[in-house]
């Protein structure tokens, strides 16, 4: 998961759990690509999405969507506790803004620059140890190929999973009406055409802009997007002519991850296209708080997959897979240093990348390709999204002047008053606003929860049935 806020004032407290509101766009150059994450409270750290290489964050009362991002949150594609790199796959932090012409040129001249630099070095020396020895024997060997390009791997290794996943996955372009963009992953959902992603890769390209995809073996297709959640950060867009031949990725079970479970993350991190890492599930149920760091950025929250394979600004959207080759997660927001290279404005991977449960994101997707919008859980109450280790406290009065505690919603009926703090949700430890609001959205509306609290220094249980948030506003 990479995100990228730093700096950010504290935003007014949202409703727990704030409802989305229309994604921001990511930066130029990351349009799709990871972002970083900024630190979420106390607690574990805040990331922001991974989307596009150098292109490029929610459940409360109506009218409170998407509530605001709590402080430090770190952008999509690196960041986190503290840290002020983006959030590809990890916590959010805003990411650092991108020069002009996007950072996927600037790394890829410099790319070139070195292989220039090397190409010229090798050539000197050729001519001189030819000139050396010229007239005597030589010692080289060289080995015959022998197909071994083609040989092919056993399906239970790292290399055969990857064969069989990299035909399925895609480099994601989307450019803005006034040509900024960026490069994102993504991969194929079902055999119609439709493609699962971050929504900070696709962001610039949701009001008419441009959006392609392209596969491994070179086809490239136009497409646009269907449906798209800020909240969540998943989008789903839509293969124009999709080809007959599409071989949707298996999905697995995140509820069944265990930590120590090894990884695989393919993605385009800085542009660089079907690029394969792998690590391992470092933890589990992470809340991650992400955003692309810009002053409109809206929060995406998640209770996220943490891994160590290396995910970086364009791993955003990506499959992260299980040793069988199914997805269990789709890479959003990382945890870095600040800093970035190669002329991207971005900061690089340290081990420390977050990724949004499958079982989530399906859900997402097939609300997105229903209906075209994204349906939130909510509780109807309004929260601080300051940094605590007590709990999410319910404030005092709702985003613009509405009242904390939503009128016959769910927190009502329950009995929930404002100053109420909830420190647990189910069997789930609530830590802070982002926490509690990340932990909400990884259940449906409909789903009875039972909701722990202190009032006055007692501590109280009760059971509460989510309702529902239509759409990001």
């Amino acid at each position: 998961m990479s995100t990228e806020n730093e700096g950010n004032a504290v935003p007014p407290a949202p409703s727990a759990p704030p409802v989305p509101v229309a994604s921001p766009a990511p930066p130029q150059g990351d349009a799709g690509a990871t972002a970083q994450l900024p630190p979420v409270p106390p607690g574990p750290p805040e990331q922001h999405p991974y989307g596009p290489a150098p292109t490029q964050s929610y459940g409360a009362p109506e009218g409170s969507w998407p509530p605001p991002q709590p402080p430090g949150t770190p952008g999509y594609g690196e960041a986190g506790a503290g840290g002020s790199g983006g959030g590809w796959g990890a916590s959010y932090q805003q990411p650092a803004p991108k020069p002009a012409g996007g950072g996927r040129g600037g790394l890829i001249a410099a790319v070139l620059v070195a292989a220039l630099v090397a190409g010229g070095l090798g050539g000197g020396l050729g001519y001189t140890l030819a000139k050396d020895n010229d007239g005597q024997g030589s010692t080289t060997v060289s080995a015959a190929d022998n197909g071994a390009s083609q040989v092919k791997r056993a399906p239970g290794t790292i290399a055969g999973v990857a064969s069989k996943a990299l035909p399925s996955t895609v480099t994601i372009e989307a450019e803005s009406n006034s040509g900024e963009g960026g490069t994102g992953t993504g991969f194929v959902f079902d055999t119609q055409g439709h493609i699962v992603t971050n929504n900070h890769v696709v962001a610039e390209a949701v009001d008419g802009g441009k959006l392609s995809a392209t596969f491994p073996d070179g086809r490239k297709y136009a497409a646009e997007v269907v449906g798209h959640a800020q909240g969540y950060d998943v989008a789903v867009i839509k293969l124009k002519n999709a080809p007959s031949d599409l071989k949707p990725l298996s999905l697995g079970n995140s509820d069944q991850v265990a930590v120590g479970d090894e990884t695989i993350a393919i993605g385009a991190p800085f542009g660089l296209s079907n690029t394969v890492t792998t690590g391992i599930i470092s933890a589990k149920n992470r809340p991650v708080a992400s955003s692309d760091g810009s002053s409109s950025s809206k929060a995406s929250y998640m209770s996220a997959l943490q891994t160590d394979a290396s995910i970086n600004p364009g791993n955003s959207g990506g499959p992260l897979l299980n040793a069988s080759g199914a997805v269990i997660g789709i890479n959003s927001a990382i945890q870095s240093t600040s800093g970035g290279s190669f002329g991207s404005g971005q900061s690089g991977s340290i081990g420390l990348g977050f990724a949004i449960p499958i079982n989530q994101a399906k859900y997402v997707a097939q609300q997105l390709i229903k209906n075209g919008k994204p349906v939130y859980a909510k509780i109807g109450a309004s929260v601080s999204l300051e940094e605590s280790t007590d709990g999410a406290k319910i404030t005092d009065q709702g985003t613009g002047g509405a009242d904390a505690v939503e009128s016959g919603g769910p927190a009502a009926k329950a009995g929930l008053k404002p100053g109420d703090v909830i420190t647990k949700l189910d069997d789930s430890v609530i830590d802070s606003g982002p926490t509690l609001i990340g932990e909400i959205w990884t259940h449906q509306p409909g789903d009875k929860v039972k909701v722990t609290y202190t009032r006055g220094g007692d501590q109280h249980t009760v059971d509460l049935t989510l309702g529902s948030r239509v759409g990001d506003s």
